[in-house]
């Protein structure tokens, strides 16, 4: 269904864009940016105040979901879904190493994911690689017994 492109590079793509797109309109200071809210009225009463940089984190969290779902399939197309996720991690790593606008603790918590997404994308596919040998009748034991 999404083939080897790995979503959570949706949101590295969507922070870009809101702060070039921010600095295009005058506004360069992303943290102001990211604290843009708005607020939504509970059942309770009370008012739940939502931020940008709060849709950010979330959006991103459920993008690693899918993306670790994605990680138990073990063909040629999730191998480069893997190579694809690392290229993002690094890009997502070298902007806010770098890039002015990046050194926020929403965009680290970002790259942070795409991190996560890199390990458990790998770790996964070797895990299922060695179930599927086992199935297959191959020698695996998970202690290093014999």
């Amino acid at each position: 269904m999404l083939g080897p492109f790995p979503v959570i590079v949706i949101v590295v793509v969507l922070y870009n864009l809101t702060l070039f797109g921010g600095a295009a309109a005058g506004q360069h200071d992303m943290s102001a940016i990211l604290g843009q809210s708005f607020t939504i009225r509970m059942f309770s009463g009370d008012g739940w105040k939502v931020t940008l940089g709060d849709l950010f984190v979330c959006l991103s969290l459920i993008l690693l979901f899918v993306e670790v779902l994605k990680a138990t399939r073990s063909n040629r197309r999730e191998i480069l879904n893997h190579a694809l996720s690392m290229l993002t991690f690094t890009g997502a790593l070298a902007e806010f190493l770098v890039l002015k606008g990046f050194a926020t603790s929403v965009f680290f918590l970002i790259t942070a994911m795409c991190l996560f997404d890199v390990v458990a994308g790998y770790t996964i596919s070797i895990i299922t690689a060695k179930r599927d040998m086992t199935l297959q009748g191959g020698e695996y034991h998970p202690c290093g017994r014999e």
